[in-house]
Parts: C-alpha cells; structure tokens; sequence
C-alpha cells in the first residue's frame, strides 16, 4: 500500500494494459460511519472511503485516513490524510474529477461530540486536500447529492442541538452556499437517500422521540421524494412516497444511478444508536438483511433480496458500479466494524 502526497493521482490510477482483476481487495483497516464516493475515469470507477470509525468503537477510535480503488485492479491506494481531526458521520461526492467532503462530527475524550462545517476537496492531480467555504449550517448524518454538475444538495441531518430542515446548496463553481426549500417532513438524522437527475429521495433516520420520554431517539418512517425545479434550483417540490420494504430505519447505505434510473438501498438498522451499535434504547442494534430500490420512472419500490449475505449498518453511502452495488466496511452482525468490501447485484436475481 503506497501513501499519495505530491504524485498525481490519476497517474496512479492508470488502467493495467494486460486485463484487469473481477474482485476488489478489504479496506486497509475496518472501519464504519466512514464518507464514500466514486467517480468516473475512463471505463473504470475509482471509489473512496474516507474517515470514519475504527474496530474499538470509541473516540480515539475514529481516523482521518482516506483511501481510493482502482476498479480495473481492485487495489486499495493510501491517500493524504484528511486535514483535521478525524470525523464520523460525514457525506462525500464525485464531481468534476474532484471528491467533495462535507461536515461530520468529531469526539473527544469526554464524549463531548460537535458537528463539523468542514468541507473538504480532494484535487486528483496534485493529491492535496484544500478547504472550501464551510457549510453554512453545520450538519452531520446528512444525505448529499449533485445536480446538474454544478451543485451539491445536503438534505437535513444533524446540527448542534437537533435535526434540521435545512436543504443547503454549495455552488462549485463559487464555492458559495445558497439555501433551498427546506424539506417538508419531520426533521431527521441518519436517514438514507441520493439525487438522480432533478429528484431526491430520502428515508426514514431518526429524530426526537416525540412523547418526550425515553429513548430520547426513535425510528422515522417517513420517505420523502424531492423535484428541483428546472429554472430554479433552490426551489424543490417536496411530496411523501410510500414506506420501504423491510424494517431498517437508520444510517442504511443508499446510492443512487442515473442510467438506471434507480436510487438504491441496503442494511441499516431499526434501532438508532449514536456510534457504538448500542441503541438509545440500551439494547444492540443489529443490521438488516434487506435490498431495495426505488425505481424513479415508475415510482415504485422494489425488492432485490430480502436476505443479503452479511448485512451490514452504520453507513452514509453506497456506491453504484458497473460491477454492482458497492459497500464499503461498516458495522456487521454483532456490532462488528468490518473492513469487508461487498458488491452486491443490482436485481432480483430469482
């Protein structure tokens, strides 16, 4: 494993010229809550996981390291550090041959936790991080998406105190933040969702326990579907879809393909906890084996398995490829943090 600081990038990511390995290597290291994203070179995918939350499970536990694939050899690259402390709960997306990292949240030795403005850019030639304007309101386990190639949307999410409805918009261009039509529904953390063409969709996540009594966080079931208005792009159109299939309300991984049309979901859990896999409730949580999508075109969810081998939680993405859905670490069975990369099928495949 090589650590990339001043050669370029893309020069290491050079597609092989006699063939290519089907598989992909483990991460480095375990790791859970970690930001990831995947862009295009050429007909290859190069995919990050960058920060997150190591085996132990505690503050001194969650890492600032960054890491690529090449998908044409399937070998993990050691990338610069992420500058600052290291951070869970973070969202990252591939634009422009750039990876965008937005807020998350840092622990200390006490268990005091605050939520980061941080947003971070990964340039591929030079291999360096540099700093863009900070998020205007500071939000961790949000849910991010691009549109048109131009503007990056973070969907609610944490924020010092509480969940916000906030729909923040980060021009790339200006490296300036605008605010959108703040979303309709119940204000949440945790949840699941992406962007394709003009519509976001988002799941479920967490919110205040509304009777005010304990567990202080319980499971939302809302799902809400997004249209940015075409001559507008800070005014969306919020309307409410139906439940998803299974019973998972928390930090699922979701990713979404614009060719497909589909925006896709699998694990997460039914018991929100805050970073170790214990419930707010007290008991574990365990993730669920369930695989779905939502079919944008016909608006429709749709179930790929019921019974995904080795199911995993405590993710803020999944990674759409040519070769299937990738998910990267994450937290298994028994509150595992794993350093497993799965690539699972895109259909049913019965």
């Amino acid at each position: 494993m090589m650590r990339i600081r001043l050669l370029p990038i893309i020069l290491l990511f050079a597609v092989l010229l006699y063939g290519a390995k089907t598989g992909m290597d483990s991460l480095p290291q375990p790791v859970s809550n970690n930001a990831v994203a995947v862009l295009k070179s050429g007909r290859h995918d190069l995919l990050f996981s960058l920060m997150g939350m190591g085996p132990k499970k505690t503050f001194d536990a969650i890492v600032s390291a960054g890491y690529a694939l090449d998908t044409s050899t399937g070998e993990w690259t050691e990338l610069t550090p992420v500058p600052g402390t290291g951070r869970i709960a973070a969202v990252a997306v591939g634009a422009r041959g750039r990876v965008y990292l937005f807020g998350g949240y840092v622990v200390d030795a006490q268990g005091n936790e605050t939520t980061a403005a941080d947003v971070n850019v990964l340039d591929l030639e030079s291999g360096r991080w540099y700093r863009g304007a900070d998020i205007p309101v500071p939000v961790d386990d949000s849910v991010a998406g691009v549109y048109d190639d131009r503007y990056i949307y973070l969907v609610s999410g944490w924020s010092k105190n509480n969940a916000v409805a906030n729909v923040q918009v980060y021009e790339i261009d200006k490296d300036k933040w605008e605010q959108a039509t703040p979303i309709s529904g119940t204000t949440v953390f945790g949840h699941a969702g992406a962007l394709i063409g003009n519509t976001i969709l988002y799941v479920d996540g967490a919110r205040k326990n509304p009777s005010g009594e304990k567990p202080k966080y319980t499971p939302s079931d809302e799902c809400w579907m997004g249209k940015i208005d075409s001559r507008d792009h800070n005014k969306i159109e919020w309307t409410k879809v139906p439940n998803h299939p299974g019973s998972a309300r928390y930090r699922i991984a979701a990713g979404g393909s614009d060719r497909d049309g589909k925006i896709y979901f699998s694990g997460g859990t039914d018991n929100p906890y805050n970073y170790n896999g214990i419930g707010y409730d007290g008991k574990r949580s365990e993730p669920s084996p369930v695989t779905f999508a939502f079919n944008v075109k016909s608006g429709k969810w749709e179930t790929i398995s019921d019974n995904t081998p080795d199911p995993t939680m405590d993710h803020r993405g999944l990674l759409v490829t040519d070769k299937g859905l990738v998910i990267l670490g994450g937290m298994g069975k028994g509150q595992v943090v794993s350093s497993q990369v799965r690539v699972l099928p895109k259909e049913n495949r019965k």
